[in-house]
């Protein structure tokens, strides 16, 4: 069985067993990630991958699983102990101004910016600031830019706002296309096969000195200052998981008849 659509999957779920498909992003709010789970441990096959919706909705699973390709000194801040050494910890570095994003909001709404650590601390512990919640050295003059990747289709380009460092594009800021280098193509494919993403909406942050990080990734996002539209982008991400699917299904028949020809060889 495959189910297209997050209504299909309420009205059958209880119906859902190993190797039926479900395409498409769940729409479970609050309990979605036990869902996952749910669906995972019955051995339902999930387009896009369990990995890349919780992923996709979580900037604090972000830091954790995919910190090795963000900005240095990257941390995730759970609880005021965790907070406390961050402080020892920035402070030995000698960095001093930080940004902090809030873990589950979007469009640059949850990212904070502090002249020192110490002003997070105080934030937390008057509980004016969530936990759990990521924090980052906060860099000057950087490039932002939005890749946009599904299947063979790639569009890059920058967005720049001199009023907010945020880069708002819907809060007056604005974007140019964007020539994707060698080099920032590989960080995007490699974060993507990491959080196993079939197609991904990627910022990266490219320093001064021309080095490239991951700032987020989602399987979905806006497309303000994009070429591409919504109807068709949903279109491309339909087909994408449409093929990987089918692959997936040979994949496993070839898989069964393979063990089915072992297992006569052995009784010949």
């Amino acid at each position: 069985m495959i189910i297209r659509n997050s209504r299909e999957l309420k009205d059958r779920y209880d119906e859902l067993k190993a190797g039926d498909v479900f395409l498409g992003v769940l729409s479970y709010k609050g309990v979605k990630d036990r869902i996952l789970i749910d669906l995972l441990e019955r051995g339902v096959e999930l387009f896009p991958s369990a990995s890349a919706q919780t992923l996709s909705s979580s900037k604090v699973a972000q830091a954790l699983v995919l910190r090795k390709w963000m900005l240095p000194h990257t941390l995730v801040i759970t609880r005021r102990f965790s907070l406390m050494h961050a402080i020892g910890y920035f402070n030995r570095h000698q960095i001093e101004r930080v940004v902090t994003k809030e873990d589950r909001l979007d469009c640059g709404y949850g990212i904070h910016y502090w002249n020192n650590i110490e002003e997070v601390y105080n934030q937390a512990a008057s509980q004016s600031l969530a936990y759990p919640f990521v924090v980052q050295p906060f860099i000057e003059h950087y490039t932002d830019i939005r890749i946009v990747i599904v299947g063979d289709y790639i569009e890059a380009y920058t967005r720049e706002n001199q009023y907010n460092f945020r880069n708002n594009i819907s809060a007056g800021g604005s974007s140019r296309p964007y020539s994707l280098n060698n080099s920032e193509l590989a960080l995007c494919r490699e974060v993507m096969e990491r959080g196993k993403f079939p197609f991904a909406h990627i910022d990266l942050l490219i320093t001064p000195d021309g080095k490239n990080y991951l700032s987020e990734i989602a399987l979905d996002g806006g497309l303000k200052g994009a070429r591409t539209d919504r109807d068709t982008l949903c279109r491309l991400k339909e087909e994408l998981l449409e093929q990987l699917s089918g692959a997936h299904g040979a994949e496993v028949r070839s898989q069964k008849s393979e063990v089915r020809g072992q297992k006569s060889e052995v009784r010949k």
